[in-house]
């Protein structure tokens, strides 16, 4: 455990030493405020002997004076120093983020199978902030008490050593429940981040699927699990809020017994003439200076507890490797010619590793020709685009690009030859410009619209209230079906690939529509390697072959009317989607 905590906060010093030049100024002006704090104490004893008691007003006014200076520099040292310190945990915090979701968009799929959206989303957008909140708040204040403690400490011993020695015995009774207390909490504020992240995470699969929830009325039983999951989460963060409260009960217990049994020994000194007015006034001071520090402290230790949590979340996200990885030396993939290859292909996925959803499967695509995927649903086709995207690696046999093993690639440069043009296309909440040139971001607004032309997209999207910059909301939800295919096809247009993977690209097409993309896709296709997954026969009858796959494997091969000849299952899932005449 002590490990893994010296291993947090070596990661984190690392992203603040990025900026030692704010983080010096920020030491200095904490050095500074803590210095001017403990002098206040020398102003207090100048105030109450050579004022007060002495009865001189000429020296109670300079002492006064002295008192104010003393605040005036106190002030414009903590705005410095807030201003730095918050500025360091805003701009770490940032840095954090950015490298964990530098880190997460290269993570390999079957990672997001395993973990739950929301929680990734929780560790991102939560931890970072609790974790910018203590660096820029919490750690500043435990740094300044533990000056102020060290100094006024000293302080004390320099003031009265009788007095400092009682002190000193009553603080290891302090920093003991510190320590004992805050080991607990720091358990209690991870099982609360994770409690959270358990919130956020139903909330957004149920708005997500909010109208399945309201089709099917499940509107109560979700509101139901939602406040079991909230109370869950409530339940340990008031068992986390309970210990802190027993740390900062307990420490201010002790503390202000420890004072009250020094002002009563110190005021017998001072009527024995021992001690002077002014010295325990002074010594008075700097116990409260110590006393409040050390409660700074219990009261910040359960934040910084609960920033460790944080942080340790964080870092398990950056440490997670990717199962897919570029070679050290690959080879560039757009000098390979456009054919792709599936040698004696048996793949598990790593979720479901008890079932192959592809075996000893083999198929070839030759550069510029069409290939077309038909079966059952299970039948494997979608895992066949998987694996030419290499987001899995088979786990036995080969696929190739032109000859070469795509483990030999680097997966941005092979994904850089590929278009996707998916059964439920992906869009993001941006407008339309923004979604058709994802796959080239540097196109012009004359390119993008030849595209949607080309996708017979233009004709709808100039409809659209703002054009080409209608915001679409979230997963293109302002758009129909229809629309949002025609618009993932323009993108694969404008992307211009060499190869080109069609999954059900008109399925959600109306006649008229699918005739008009029909068109669009034969000119997409000219030229190009393309894989056809498609249930609609009169999809792929033109395509070079056809491959009918059942249980992970091909179980015939040829064009159309061969298959229709050759394959009873083929015949089966024609006959199941059209009348004898369509085909």
């Amino acid at each position: 455990m002590a490990n893994k905590k010296i291993s947090i906060l070596l990661k984190l010093s690392d992203y603040l030493l990025r900026y030692k030049a704010t983080l010096i100024a920020a030491s200095a002006a904490l050095i500074f405020t803590a210095v001017i704090t403990l002098s206040m104490g020398q102003g207090v004893r100048i105030l109450i002997d050579d004022g007060f008691i002495a009865g001189s007003s000429e020296a109670l006014n300079d002492a006064a004076m002295l008192i104010i200076a003393i605040a005036l520099m106190m002030a414009v040292g903590t705005y410095v120093r807030f201003y730095l310190v918050s500025w360091l945990g805003e701009r770490v915090s940032a840095d954090i983020r950015q490298a964990v979701f530098d880190h997460l968009v290269t993570l390999h799929p079957s990672y997001f199978e395993t973990n739950r959206s929301g929680e990734i989303m929780s560790r991102l957008t939560t931890d970072t902030t609790l974790l910018q909140t203590v660096i820029g708040s919490s750690a500043s204040m435990a740094l300044r008490s533990a000056l102020t403690f060290v100094g006024g400490l000293i302080m004390l011993l320099v003031t009265n050593l009788k007095l400092s020695a009682l002190v000193l015995a009553c603080v290891p009774l302090v920093l003991l429940p510190i320590l004992m207390y805050g080991r607990r909490v720091r358990t209690l504020s991870r099982k609360s981040q994770d409690s959270i992240a358990d919130v956020g995470s139903y909330a957004g699969e149920i708005i997500q699927q909010i109208k399945t929830v309201q089709s099917y009325t499940q509107e109560h039983n979700e509101q139901l699990a939602f406040q079991s999951h909230v109370e869950s989460a409530f339940a340990v963060a008031r068992s986390r809020i309970k210990q802190r409260a027993m740390l900062i009960a307990v420490v201010i217990s002790l503390i202000f017994s420890a004072i009250a049994i020094m002002l009563w020994v110190g005021g017998n000194d001072v009527i024995a003439g021992t001690m002077t007015g002014g010295e325990l006034g002074a010594f008075v001071f700097y116990a409260i200076i110590v006393a409040s520090a050390t409660a700074t402290i219990s009261e910040v230790v359960g934040e910084l507890q609960r920033a460790a949590g944080a942080a340790e979340r964080l870092f398990e996200l950056m440490e997670v490797d990717s199962a897919i990885s570029a070679p050290a030396n690959p080879v560039a993939a757009g000098d390979l010619e456009a054919e792709v290859c599936l040698h004696n292909i048996t793949f598990h996925y790593p979720s479901r590793p008890e079932r192959a959803a592809l075996n000893r499967l083999n198929l070839t695509v030759k550069s510029g020709q069409s290939l077309a995927l038909v079966g059952p649903s299970g039948a494997g086709k979608s895992t066949v685009f998987e694996l030419l995207q290499r987001f899995y690696d088979p786990d036995q046999g080969s696929v190739s690009l032109g000859g070469v093993d795509l483990r030999e690639l680097a997966p941005h440069d092979l994904r850089g030859q590929l278009a996707v043009v998916a059964q439920q296309p992906a869009l993001f909440s941006g407008d339309v410009m923004h979604n058709i040139r994802y796959g080239q971001p540097d196109a012009s607004e004359a390119q993008v619209i030849a595209a949607a032309e080309a996708a017979h997209a233009d004709e709808f999207i100039r409809e659209l209230p703002d054009g080409y910059h209608s915001f679409l909301g979230e997963q293109g939800v302002r758009l129909s079906g229809g629309q949002r295919q025609r618009i993932a096809i323009a993108r694969a247009v404008l992307k211009n690939p060499r190869i080109l993977l069609l999954d059900e690209a008109t399925s959600a097409l109306d006649s008229e529509s699918e005739r008009h993309v029909q068109q669009a896709l034969q000119g997409l296709m000219h030229n190009r390697t393309t894989v056809i997954i498609a249930h609609r026969f009169s999809t792929i009858v033109h395509a070079d072959q056809i491959a009918v796959l059942d249980r992970g494997q091909v179980v015939a091969l040829g064009k159309h009317q061969e298959l229709l000849q050759q394959s009873e299952l083929y015949q089966r899932l024609a006959a199941l989607q059209f009348e004898e005449k369509a085909v």
